[in-house]
């Protein structure tokens, strides 16, 4: 059976580096979120204008559909989208069954130095605040630390779902 793993958390967590890194080792589908969003979320975000609800919905059920077509066609994935609410999850369609949650999780620490080495395409680092206070952490899921190397991650996420696929 095919799933669709969503990796979430706010920017500089290393959602693309880990989904690239296990779409590579497992050969399942990766899914940039970000290449996703309207052309008007990303002028806000190049701006360092936080998005609001009503500007992620679209955004948000384009990546359900997305989702749903891969499922639809036995393929599984992999889904780099920051989901920092559990509304935004529910519109994902993250039921835990077969879209499942991976929240990469770290010290404000940890994301403000990544975010300092990384160059983003249109993501202005001064969003970070606005995506912590906006993150509702899921209770559901599996929850991995950001303080190991992203190899690792990978290896834990492959441990978790082998039996799912």
């Amino acid at each position: 059976m095919a799933i669709a793993i969503v990796l979430m958390g706010p920017m500089g967590c290393g959602k693309t580096t880990v989904g690239r890194k296990l779409s590579k080792e497992t050969g399942w589908g990766f899914i940039e979120g970000d290449d996703y969003h309207p052309e008007a979320n990303v002028a806000k975000m190049a701006a360092g204008i936080p998005l609001t609800d009503e500007d992620r919905e679209p955004w948000l059920l384009a990546l359900h559909d997305c989702l749903t077509e891969k499922l639809a066609r036995n393929e599984t994935c992999i889904l780099a989208c920051s989901a920092l609410k559990q509304s935004y999850r529910n519109l994902l369609g993250v039921d835990q069954n077969r879209i499942f949650t991976v929240y990469l999780h770290g010290t404000h620490d940890i994301i403000k130095q990544r975010l300092g080495l990384r160059k983003h395409r249109y993501m202005n680092d001064s969003l970070l605040e606005s995506q912590i206070a906006t993150l509702e952490q899921p209770t559901e899921g599996m929850r991995i630390s950001i303080d190991i190397p992203p190899q690792q991650i990978v290896q834990k996420i492959i441990h978790q779902f082998a039996d799912k696929t």
